[in-house]
């Protein structure tokens, strides 16, 4: 799915005026930003991105990222889900990231593909709207509950969505939290997405802070009139989802 770099963090007020002088004007001085966890998320570019890198819009908190490295795979818990029908069959195998942290489950058959902005980033063949996301950057909180409530930054997210050119409409399905590893605090938010770039979707995304790093998942797959998303692969986009975590 479609993911980020840092966001910067918006100023309060507009810029400062010199005083007018006889002699010639001083050079102009860059002034830097304050970070102020109330201030107005920046406003969105034009280009295209995903719903992860809009999250780390709608928070504005985030320190200056550094360029991260690239995620290493370890496929050593694998799992079937799925049953009997025509629908066909997923298996799932770990994922796990040592160095940034994390662990989650994810397709076998999804390959992992290089993006900038995104720590991993699996896609599924020959449809690459289907995907599954991480992005993980510094931010100046303990805990993602410091932000808001899980419907708050649902909120955010969805005013995030809505600015950008090519939204038709999202609408958020589901919000809710869980326990994670030693009981980190993870947030879940599961919304529809419909725009001129990709046509419908289902968006499914958790969120966590540890180690003053904000963790993104963001699972995006298709789900059309003509083909909506089945309850087989449902299910497993929702243990995807369930298994983010901290290692």
């Amino acid at each position: 799915m479609p993911l980020v770099g840092a966001v910067g963090c918006p100023c309060r007020g507009p810029p400062l005026k010199l005083a007018r002088r006889t002699q010639r004007p001083p050079p102009r001085r860059t002034i830097a930003p304050k970070c102020d966890i109330s201030s107005p998320p920046p406003p969105l570019t034009r280009r295209a991105v995903s719903a992860a890198s809009l999250l780390l819009t709608a928070i504005p908190f985030l320190a200056s990222s550094p360029q991260l490295p690239v995620a290493s795979a370890s496929e050593t818990d694998a799992e079937v889900v799925g049953g009997g029908g025509s629908a066909a069959v997923l298996e799932l195998e770990r994922y796990t990231d040592q160095d940034q942290g994390f662990t989650l489950l994810k397709p076998a058959s999804w390959p992992k593909v290089e993006k900038a902005g995104a720590t991993a980033l699996f896609q599924q063949e020959g449809k690459g709207s289907n995907n599954i996301g991480v992005v993980v950057s510094p931010v100046r909180l303990s805990s993602l509950t410091d932000f808001g409530t899980p419907q708050f930054v649902a909120d955010r997210l969805l005013q995030a969505e809505k600015k950008k050119e090519s939204t038709k409409s999202a609408e958020v399905i589901s919000t809710g939290e869980r326990s994670g590893h030693d009981g980190l605090t993870v947030y879940e938010i599961e919304y529809s997405l419909d725009s001129t770039r990709g046509g419908m979707k289902r968006i499914f995304t958790a969120a966590f802070v540890a180690s003053r790093k904000l963790y993104l998942l963001n699972v995006a797959h298709s789900d059309t009139e003509e083909k909506p998303l089945d309850k087989q692969t449902r299910l497993v986009l929702e243990k995807v989802l369930h298994s983010f975590d901290n290692v």
